[in-house]
């Protein structure tokens, strides 16, 4: 039997970094999205509608995403999402902030 993914309350700081490095890889709808951040960590991140959505709507609203109605591989109508110029670069400062936390909790775990 599979195992389910849980969700996780160090999401929230993190998710903004996740969907712009999830459309760093291609454009996509939300529910893509979804079953990306999920299959990509071993089912370890459940990425939920109630804070995916807003997610990308603070994204799009920060320049970083477009998100324009179109066609899913499915034939539904879906939001699919872009990642901007100014969304790379923000994707760049984030996972050079991610690499600096990580490493002074390995620090202070006595890992590092």
């Amino acid at each position: 039997m599979g195992r389910k993914a849980k969700k996780n309350d160090s999401l929230p700081g993190s998710l903004d970094m996740l969907i712009l490095r999830t459309l760093s890889r291609g454009d996509l709808h939300g529910y893509g999205i979804v079953q990306f951040i999920q299959q990509s960590s071993g089912n370890e991140l459940l990425v939920e509608e109630g804070s995916l959505y807003p997610a990308l709507q603070r994204l799009e609203l920060n320049g970083w995403v477009d998100g324009v109605w179109g066609v899913t591989s499915n034939n539904r109508r879906a939001r699919i999402y872009k990642l901007t110029p100014a969304g790379r670069k923000q994707l760049a400062v984030e996972t050079r902030q991610y690499a600096k936390l990580t490493l002074a909790i390995a620090r202070v775990m006595g890992t590092e």
